[in-house]
């Protein structure tokens, strides 16, 4: 099948419908008809459609030049995180991490050639680096992206971390180490980010590091006390 072709079933509308929602981000939370239309390589006839579709569903709102996301996009993210045990199962883990470590602690989890951010734990500090729940960033360039892969450089082989400086922007130094289920295969990662010229690299892989690992033990020991697989809702453990 060619690369582009899609198969019969394939509803391109809809296909259309969330590449809208997903030309709103960080960088561009509002945005007019044609740069959405731009955005999504959509006619000003085709975006104007979706547009107002979404808006009429209550997913987009209007002053009418710039549209806006609604809260109630929420809800698709909300339903997939509502499902995930994992999440669950780690907060009261990145609780710990982030009080012991004074630094930010997220689960990340890979989807394609990017991670997302599925739970989070702030710092309790003034000005604390951090990774919002939802926020996706290419695996690659990414600390923790690295860590799930198990190919970068500068991972230490004998204990599984990546410490990458400027992740996933200047000034942010992110130290992270993938969780592994029981047949060892990375199925999320726990990071620590912090702002680069409180903590050096030295600093911390000396403080921060036994936290980190320590933590990432807590979690894959409950993963192995669930038996059942990390993105499987509760009430659905599998029999080995």
């Amino acid at each position: 099948m060619p690369v582009n072709a899609r198969a019969p079933h394939f509803v391109r509308s809809f296909e259309r419908g969330l590449a809208v929602i997903r030309a709103f981000d960080a960088d561009h939370p509002a945005r007019t008809l044609s740069e959405v239309a731009r955005a999504c390589d959509l006619t000003r006839a085709a975006a104007r459609r979706l547009l107002l579709t979404l808006a009429d569903l209550g997913y987009v709102r209007s002053d009418g030049r710039l549209f806006r996301l609604t809260p109630r996009v929420l809800e698709l993210g909300y339903a997939y995180l509502s499902g995930l045990d994992l999440p669950r199962l780690a907060v009261p883990h990145l609780g710990q991490l982030a009080a012991l470590a004074g630094e930010s602690a997220a689960l990340c989890v890979l989807d394609g050639d990017v991670v997302v951010c599925v739970a989070q734990v702030p710092a309790r500090r003034i000005m604390a680096a951090a990774v919002a729940v939802g926020a996706r960033f290419p695996a690659r360039g990414t600390a923790v992206g690295r860590a799930m892969l198990g190919r970068p450089p500068e991972t230490e082989r004998a204990e599984a971390y990546v410490l990458v400086d400027g992740d996933p922007e200047e000034g942010v130094t992110t130290l992270a180490a993938p969780v592994r289920d029981r047949s060892g295969q990375a199925v999320a990662g726990v990071t620590l980010a912090m702002h680069s010229g409180r903590t050096s690299a030295v600093a911390a892989r000396r403080d921060l590091l036994p936290h980190l690992l320590a933590a990432v033990a807590r979690i894959e020991a409950d993963l192995r006390i669930t038996d059942r697989a990390p993105d499987a809702p509760l009430g659905s453990a599998t029999h080995r």
